[in-house]
């Protein structure tokens, strides 16, 4: 792991702890309106910064002003700034390019006449991806609530098919929330008819998406159905111990939002340590409570890898 030179990370420093008096806040976000460098390189993308006030336009001169001089110090060092304090993470998560913020996201559900976000808490901001947009998964439109620090990452595309997933998280805490697509139950009318079983396979599979051997002790500790949008859901409170490669157990806790769209069951299941899950779970349970998962009767035709329209022809 590099670490910052003395005099940048001092600069960086003051610029993040200046924020606060000069009246904006500084977040790793996506946006297509950015004009400023990418912080970062490799084969995992680019994580991107800007400056948010509200109130404000894109144009504010304290916001272009510290949004360079953070994208100029990290750039400088030939690293990365996590957007949650100066450092540097070995494996960056790859560039987020969803759209993110309520104006944009209402913007979006109206056009294809779905309900829009309302209420949203303070600190949180509303995120709104298509989960499979490459030829080797279908089209889910994925929509929740995250915290404006946490970093977002979503699936990488190309014309041979998509990787990944649409998640945030400020890592360095161990604070996630992943969605997760189960495929194998195909279609379930009220997926709130399920035995608890059946949750734990989703859950289980949800966590272990990068082998099983990842995690033990695994429990589902209580199930709550509930209606949203006119939709079953179910709310789902688990505990695990995570296994580290270094051979160290981490007990973290959980709750997840599990419905069934299109032809499968989609979960988002968000957790902490559980050393931190008192002081995280008001913002995780407000994250999967803002879950909702659309697919049929959509048409994302437009925004699929491969299309006419994404290869820049007329159809």
């Amino acid at each position: 792991m590099r670490i910052l030179s003395t005099s940048i990370a001092t600069a960086v420093w003051v610029l993040l702890s200046s924020q606060e008096s000069f009246g904006f806040s500084v977040r790793p976000t996506i946006s297509h309106r950015m004009t400023t460098a990418s912080i970062g390189s490799g084969t995992h993308g680019s994580t991107r910064l800007w400056a948010s006030s509200p109130g404000n336009n894109d144009d504010d001169s304290r916001r272009d002003f510290l949004t360079r001089s953070l994208a100029t110090a990290a750039l400088a060092s030939g690293g990365w700034f996590t957007g949650t304090g100066v450092g540097y993470v070995a494996d960056p998560p790859a560039a987020a390019w969803a759209l993110t913020g309520v104006k944009k996201v209402n913007a979006k559900l109206a056009g294809y006449g779905l309900p829009l976000v309302s209420n949203v808490p303070d600190g949180l901001t509303p995120l709104l991806e298509i989960y499979g947009k490459g030829v080797n998964r279908f089209p889910v439109l994925v929509q929740f609530n995250y915290p404006v620090t946490w970093v977002v990452t979503t699936p990488s595309n190309n014309v041979n098919g998509e990787d990944g997933t649409v998640q945030a998280g400020e890592y360095n805490k161990g604070d996630t929330a992943t969605f997760f697509l189960y495929s194998e139950p195909g279609n379930i009318k009220d997926v709130t008819t399920q035995s608890k079983e059946f949750f734990e396979k989703a859950l289980m599979r949800s966590i272990g998406q990068k082998g099983d051997n990842m995690y033990q002790n695994f429990k589902v500790t209580k199930l709550e159905p509930t209606v949203k949008d006119g939709k079953p859901y179910m709310i789902a409170d688990f505990k695990y111990q995570l296994l580290t490669g270094a051979g160290f157990e981490v007990d973290r806790k959980g709750v997840a939002s599990i419905t069934s769209q299109g032809d499968a069951v989609e979960v988002l299941w968000a957790a902490s340590t559980a050393i931190r899950y008192k002081k995280t779970e008001e913002t995780l349970r407000n994250i999967v409570a803002s879950f909702r998962c659309y697919a049929d009767g959509l048409n994302f035709s437009d925004e699929l890898v491969g299309s006419a329209a994404s290869r820049g022809l007329d159809g």
